[in-house]
């Protein structure tokens, strides 16, 4: 079999250019709508194959080590001659488009607690592929378009002659000149090299939903990136975290605190006012409320996601007892317990701690 690089005409150190410069001559002159003769398509033949292994890196240093056809022959092989494709199919017919669908793109965006209860508008920055501004997509130096390509004639596809177990049959396979596109850019794009779009940061508005949870997720779509040759954008997926909060926590749409509560207020009852997370809540301390106990404000939760209600503010109190007492303070005391005559300490039903009694109130709470 003839070496690959003498029916090319080239020499084993020839670069890509070199090699398609030699291939696309050949094909001018070998192509059977110029030179219907047997021997022109049989040189035809071998010039396409030699130019498919040398132009495929891996096929020329596969070949260049002693490869033999490099790729040749084989079941994937047998579609091949065929369906005029890879294994596995049928061949694309006519030729491609260079203008091809973006990449699908994701990025994370953290919100507070406060932004989760009625929704916020967020900037967020994404380095992306964008529609290139000098060639809009073309992938051309302005002024110049695309030209046929003189090997395939603009469809994207050449005859190949292919000796097989059942004879001689004629397939089409993407030409190897102008990559299947049946255009050629002799004067691509000098701002994107040619590819129609550039990589860009730029600032996307994004709604930020009430009632997320990390791990939500939203698509935008068309907000990804712009696709190869000015193509339809990709979709943007956005999944939200919510950032922890040192005061607050929730429970589906309830947002849970604590509230630490004087020895006497727990007594007497109190007013009091709590600097919630969407202002002031308005909270009434029942006389002799005990640690553990919780107080719920109604429609000062979190609003549901795809709703218009709003969950609860449930806190739970801590009583806390003074550790610091004058002495005027003791006989008071004093005098309070021998006025109530209270039972000495004695066992009662287990507890499970004041934070375990918390955690079964709060979701006991209707």
């Amino acid at each position: 079999m003839a070496d690959h690089y003498e029916t090319l005409g080239v020499s084993r150190e020839a670069t890509p250019e070199e090699i398609k410069k030699a291939y696309r001559r050949l094909a001018r002159e070998l192509h059977p709508d110029v030179n219907p003769s047997e021997d022109a398509a049989e040189r035809f033949k071998n010039v396409t194959h030699a130019y498919d292994v040398l132009s495929d890196p891996e096929q020329r240093q596969r070949y260049d080590l002693g490869g033999g056809q490099a790729g040749m022959g084989g079941f994937g092989d047998i579609f091949e001659t065929f369906f005029g494709g890879g294994f596995g199919g049928a061949g694309q017919r006519g030729p491609r488009s260079r203008a091809e669908r973006g990449e699908d793109a994701m990025i994370r965006v953290d919100v507070s607690l406060e932004e989760v209860i009625f929704g916020a508008q967020r900037e967020v920055t994404v380095n992306t592929a964008v529609l290139c501004g000098v060639c809009q997509g073309s992938c051309c130096q302005p002024g110049t378009h695309p030209v046929t390509c003189d090997v395939c004639g603009g469809q994207g596809q050449v005859q190949r002659q292919v000796r097989s177990l059942f004879g001689n049959v004629v397939t089409m396979h993407p030409c190897g000149s102008c990559q299947g596109y049946g255009t050629v850019i002799e004067h691509p794009c000098v701002e994107c090299g040619g590819k129609g779009r550039v990589r860009e940061r730029r600032t996307i508005p994004v709604d930020v939903p009430s009632g997320i949870d990390t791990g939500t997720r939203m698509q935008m779509r068309g907000g990804g990136e712009v696709g190869p040759g000015g193509g339809p954008n990709g979709d943007l997926f956005i999944e939200f975290r919510v950032m922890h909060h040192d005061i607050f926590s929730r429970d589906g749409n309830d947002l849970l605190c604590t509230m630490q509560l004087s020895m006497t207020d727990a007594v007497l009852g109190a007013d009091a006012k709590l600097a919630a997370l969407d202002g002031e809540a308005a909270v009434t301390i029942e006389p002799g409320t005990q640690s553990g106990d919780v107080v719920t404000v109604r429609g000062r939760g979190i609003q549901g996601l795809r709703s218009t209600t709003r969950g609860d503010l449930k806190i739970a109190v801590q009583v806390v007892t003074p550790t610091k007492l004058s002495s005027r303070e003791r006989d008071l005391v004093r005098q309070l317990a021998s006025l109530r005559k209270d039972e000495p300490p004695h066992l009662g039903e287990f507890q499970q701690g004041f934070f375990g009694k918390i955690r079964d109130r709060f979701f006991r709470q209707g």
